[in-house]
C-alpha cells in the first residue's frame, strides 16, 4: 500500500494569529500536526506522497524523506488527490489518503481501515465514525440494505441530513487505477465550487465498483485543526 497525504492548505482562520505557516506545519505541543500524521500511517517514506501548496518549502525542508506533489491552486480535496496521481506513476496497488492536519488518527485506526479494504476487495473504503464533537463534516448516507450511497458534505446538507451523526473522517483506501479514473470525473458542482475528494467513491459505485464502509468509534481522533480553539483542544487531548 502507499499513502496520499493532503497538506497543501493554508489555514486561513489559523493565519489570522499571525502565524504564516501551512496548516499542517503549525505545532501541537512543539510538534508539527504533518509529524503526527506520518508517524501514524502504515506506509514509510518511500510509500508515502505529500500533496503541498501553500509555503510548501516549510514541509519539504522538514521532511526532506519523503516524495511530494504541488498543487498549485487550491481547488478541492479532489484537485488534490489529482495533484498526487502523476507522483505515483504506473502504481498498481492501494492507496490510503489522508489529511495532514488530523493529528489524533491512532495507527490502530488506519491499520484497522486498511485492513478491512484488503480483506474486502472493494474498490474503495471510506472510513466513517460516530462523535458527540459538533464537527461540520460531511454525513456518510446509507442505502435501503445499510451499504453505502454517497457523502454530503455538511454545508449541503439538509436539515433532515444534519441530524446524521456517522460522519466521514475525509480518509478512505482505494485502489490507485480505479481512482485515477474516476477522478477524471469529478465535478464543482456544489456549494464550494470545488472538487470534493467525496465524490469518488460515488463515481466508483456508479461504475459498478464495490464501495464499503469501515465505520470505527472515532471520537476525538475525528477532531481536526482549522482554528486555535481546535489547535488549543488537540494539544490538551495530547496532552492526556
Amino acid at each position: 500500500m502507499k499513502s496520499i497525504v493532503l497538506a497543501a492548505g493554508k489555514g486561513t482562520r489559523l493565519a489570522q494569529e499571525g502565524i504564516d505557516l501551512p496548516k499542517a506545519m503549525r505545532l501541537a505541543l512543539g510538534k508539527p500536526l504533518l509529524s503526527y500524521v506520518l508517524e501514524a500511517l502504515p506506509t514509510g517514506p518511500e510509500d508515502t506522497v505529500i500533496v503541498v501548496g501553500y509555503k510548501k518549502d516549510y514541509i519539504t525542508a522538514a521532511f526532506p524523506q519523503y516524495a511530494f506533489a504541488e498543487q498549485t491552486e487550491q481547488l478541492g480535496t479532489g484537485h488534490a488527490a489529482m495533484c498526487a496521481v502523476p507522483a505515483l506513476g504506473d502504481y498498481t496497488g492501494d492507496v490510503l489518503i489522508c489529511c495532514g492536519d488530523m493529528p489524533l488518527v491512532q495507527a490502530e485506526t488506519y491499520a484497522a481501515l486498511a485492513a478491512e479494504h484488503e480483506q474486502s476487495g472493494a474498490a474503495c473504503t471510506v472510513l466513517s465514525g460516530v462523535t458527540d464533537e459538533p464537527l461540520p463534516f460531511g454525513r456518510v448516507l446509507r442505502d435501503a440494505s445499510g451499504g453505502f450511497d454517497r457523502i454530503v458534505e455538511d454545508r449541503d446538507c439538509t436539515p433532515e441530513q444534519k441530524k446524521i451523526r456517522e460522519l466521514n473522517s475525509g480518509i478512505l483506501c482505494v485502489s490507485f487505477p480505479k481512482m485515477a479514473s474516476a477522478l477524471t470525473e469529478l465535478k464543482t458542482d456544489n456549494a464550494q465550487h470545488e472538487y470534493y475528494l467525496t465524490d469518488l467513491p460515488v463515481i466508483l459505485k456508479s461504475r459498478g465498483e464495490q464501495v464499503r464502509v469501515c465505520s470505527l468509534p472515532m471520537e476525538t481522533q475525528l477532531i481536526g485543526v482549522n482554528t486555535p480553539a481546535q489547535l488549543a483542544q488537540v494539544e490538551e487531548i495530547l496532552r492526556g
